[in-house]
C-alpha cells in the first residue's frame, strides 16, 4: 500500500474512475434510453445531466489520480507500484481526452 497521503489518494481515485463510468454508461441503457445526445458537452448536461456528470467525473477523477500521483512519486518518494499504475492510467485518461478533442467524431 502506498505510504504518502497523495499515492494514498491517487489510488483511490482511480479506483473510483471505472465504477463512475459504470454508473454512466448503464444510465445510457436505462434512465436515457430514449433521450437523444446533445451535440456539445454543455447540451448534453442540460439532456441527460445524471449520464454527463458521472461521465465527467469520472474523467475528473482520472486525471486528478494522474495529478496526484505524479506529485506524490516526485514530492514524496513513493515508490509503490500501484501508484505508479494509477499515474499511468490517469496519463492515459489525459491522452485520450487530448485525441477527442484533436480528433473529433
Amino acid at each position: 500500500m502506498p505510504k504518502s497521503n497523495l499515492g494514498k489518494w491517487s489510488l483511490g481515485l482511480i479506483i473510483v474512475m471505472p465504477i463512475l463510468f459504470f454508473i454512466g454508461s448503464s444510465f445510457t441503457n436505462t434512465l436515457y434510453e430514449s433521450v437523444p445526445s446533445g451535440n456539445t458537452i454543455l447540451a448534453d448536461i442540460g439532456n441527460r445531466p445524471a449520464l454527463a456528470l458521472t461521465m465527467l467525473a469520472g474523467f475528473a477523477s482520472g486525471i486528478s489520480a494522474f495529478i496526484t500521483g505524479l506529485i506524490s512519486i516526485i514530492q514524496r518518494k513513493e515508490r509503490n507500484i500501484l501508484v505508479y499504475a494509477a499515474t499511468v492510467l490517469g496519463a492515459g485518461m489525459i491522452l485520450f481526452l487530448i485525441a477527442e478533442f484533436l480528433f473529433p467524431h
